[in-house]
């Protein structure tokens, strides 16, 4: 009896162990490779906009962006795409190239999501599937907080509903 125990505790803690170290994360994948992703599979698009200082960008890392709920909806529905604000590298996009602007201690590509004005660390922004500006919110946010955007976008309910309506009725998946 004592060996179907160890074998049977063996087996239950190994499984543990397995599915802790299988736990699924975030797909971040660069703005390049994004637009070539998009080229064959048109997706919505979650761009994270972060800086190294931030202490917010980094809360979000640790918490909001390891919720289950969230790391699944942002694999299947967006190209989630995590942009340090204050790179230095330059981005060529649609014909135009973007570099970092030492005036605005910004990258102009950040700046463009933005109209020319970063409110703030983080800023989560949206696009369409045609690189169309849907909204940005500049600030942290939990899972919770986070949830009814990704689903509002995710699932073009911003198409048929204002954003308080669909507030309002949402009822979240979020722990």
């Amino acid at each position: 009896m004592k060996k179907v125990f160890v074998i049977f505790l063996f087996f239950s803690l190994n499984s543990c162990v397995f599915s802790q170290t299988k736990k699924e994360k975030i797909h971040w994948v660069t703005f390049e490779e994004a637009v070539k992703l998009n080229e064959k599979h048109p997706r919505k698009f979650f761009i994270d906009l972060y800086t190294n200082w931030c202490g917010w960008c980094k809360r979000m890392d640790a918490g909001t962006f390891q919720d289950s709920v969230i790391v699944k909806y942002l694999n299947e529905k967006y190209y989630a795409i995590k942009f340090n604000a204050e790179m230095k590298d330059t981005i060529r996009f649609q014909g135009k190239s973007f570099v970092f602007n030492p005036q605005f201690r910004a990258h102009e590509f950040a700046l463009s999501l933005m109209n020319g004005k970063i409110a703030g660390y983080p800023t989560s922004v949206y696009l369409d599937e045609k690189y169309n500006v849907l909204t940005s919110v500049s600030s942290y946010l939990t899972a919770a907080q986070l949830e009814p955007i990704l689903k509002y976008f995710g699932e073009n309910k911003n198409k048929v509903v204002n954003w308080e309506d669909f507030q309002k009725s949402f009822i979240g998946t979020v722990k």
